[in-house]
């Protein structure tokens, strides 16, 4: 039986998505590192340091299903490590001593790092392809919303007028910078690791670097400054953008939980039946998948911890801090790819009430739009002097639950200053959005212009 969310039946869905798990899956890891293995040996054989018929065997068949997994597997357990059983099982498949070439000049961290290379590689591409699909639907959102009053809150309290669309413009920034992110390190997380015992390539003599290039284009792959055996930064920089991608999704996920409270109800996620359900009050519609999103990001941001910590190895071959990314990175990606998913689905089928956006900037009684009131007395009245008169028109308003334009008009002090209708106007929320408008221009135009 599952002993984790990740592989369970009844909640992998929930926490992961399945595309991402097949990159993580062990059928896939195996099949990487017998790639590696296959490359290797084509790259050498061109190179004239093995035989190409050799080279020719091995490609052949390095393929998971030609592997005895059940002995594969107790060689793991025996060894602690993959790749020793891993090549015993791929020289087991081939043809007389032919697969004795194999893993040629190669230590198990370069077979293993150069896989999880390739996995990284796709892995990315998955997290790109949501990123993508999350921006594009953040820019609609955006678009149609971007005139549409919504109070703005600070410490949960009803701060200035915003609009729906300068919020989702705001979501959308975070997810345009990650996008940027992904491109800049991506070359980065997805070098090829060819290197030998100590990393000095000492196996293959004058053409250990040649072998190491080779292999790195053959695998598509980037080509290494130096070996990176224990030096684990880019891992863990890797780790660290999930963090921050489930870290951003969360926020959108607690602005979403928070404006579907009751009391609240500007936006919901999207309706189907059942969906959120109570199993005991009928009426209850919970916000599941902006939970969901808050769950990830705590749990990422754990594993970005383990990682900048595995980075503390010794020497030139660790003696252990290596292990924590197979802990850790799966479950980060798998995570994220979840993440995603939920936040994607859940933004596209968001449910927006205007209307009610509307009300609760009037709940104050205007009092939303009071820096207005003040900044259209302080030309006349000093800015200080404007703020403690508005200050105590709000007080009173708030004691005699008043429109606070009521007051304004009856205040001598005030009128002799601004006309009632100016009183109307600056009291309107709607009038006072500031640039949201033209920021959120601003932001679709930046999206606009970046090709990716």
């Amino acid at each position: 039986m599952p002993s984790s969310v990740f592989d369970s039946d009844i909640y992998k869905n929930l926490f992961g998505e399945a595309e991402m798990r097949r990159v993580f899956s062990d059928e896939n890891q195996i099949q990487m590192q017998l790639d590696v293995e296959a490359a290797l040996a084509r790259v050498q054989a061109r190179l004239g340091i093995i035989p190409q018929d050799a080279a020719d065997e091995i490609s052949a068949k390095a393929k998971f299903e030609n592997l005895d997994f059940e002995k594969f597997k107790k060689g793991v357990e025996r060894v602690y490590y993959p790749i020793l059983p891993l090549v015993e099982g791929l020289v087991a498949a081939c043809d007389g001593a032919l697969g004795e070439y194999s893993h040629w000049g190669a230590t198990t961290q370069d077979i293993m790092d150069s896989a999880l290379s390739l996995q990284l590689r796709d892995a990315l591409t998955l997290i790109d392809n949501e990123l993508t699909a999350i921006s594009a639907i953040l820019v609609r959102l955006a678009k149609e919303y971007r005139d549409t009053p919504l109070a703005g809150r600070s410490h949960l309290q009803q701060a200035l007028p915003v609009t729906f669309g300068f919020k989702a413009a705001v979501w959308l920034s975070g997810i345009e910078r990650h996008r940027t992110r992904l491109a800049e390190f991506r070359s980065r997380a997805t070098q090829a690791q060819f290197s030998g015992a100590a990393g000095t390539l000492a196996s293959l003599g004058a053409n250990g670097l040649a072998v190491q290039d080779a292999l790195a284009d053959e695998l598509g792959l980037e080509r290494p400054e130096i070996t990176w055996h224990t030096m684990r930064d880019n891992v863990a920089e890797t780790t660290n953008f999930l963090g921050l991608v489930t870290g951003t999704l969360a926020k959108i996920g607690t602005d979403v939980l928070l404006m579907m409270q009751t009391e609240v109800g500007e936006v919901f996620e999207p309706f189907a039946p059942g969906r959120g359900a109570s199993s005991t009050m009928p009426q209850k519609r919970n916000p599941v998948s902006s939970e969901l999103l808050i769950i990830a990001a705590k749990a990422a941001r754990q594993n970005v911890a383990m990682m900048l910590d595995g980075m503390i190895q010794d020497h030139e071959r660790a003696s252990g801090p290596w292990h924590v990314e197979w802990l850790a990175l799966p479950q980060t990606f798998i995570l994220t790819a979840g993440a995603l998913n939920q936040a994607r689905d859940m933004l596209d089928g968001l449910v927006v009430d205007a209307d009610r956006m509307r009300a609760n900037l009037d709940i104050t009684n205007g009092m939303i739009v009071s820096e207005a009131v003040m900044m259209g007395l302080a030309p006349y009245m000093g800015r200080q002097v404007a703020h403690d008169v508005v200050y105590d028109v709000c007080r009173d308003a708030m004691a005699q639950n008043r429109p606070l334009k009521d007051l304004l008009r009856e205040m001598p002090e005030i009128t002799k200053h601004i006309t009632p209708d100016q009183i109307d106007e600056l009291c309107d929320p709607a009038n006072y959005v500031g640039q949201a408008g033209d920021m959120v221009d601003r932001m679709l135009a930046t999206v606009a212009a970046t090709k990716r």
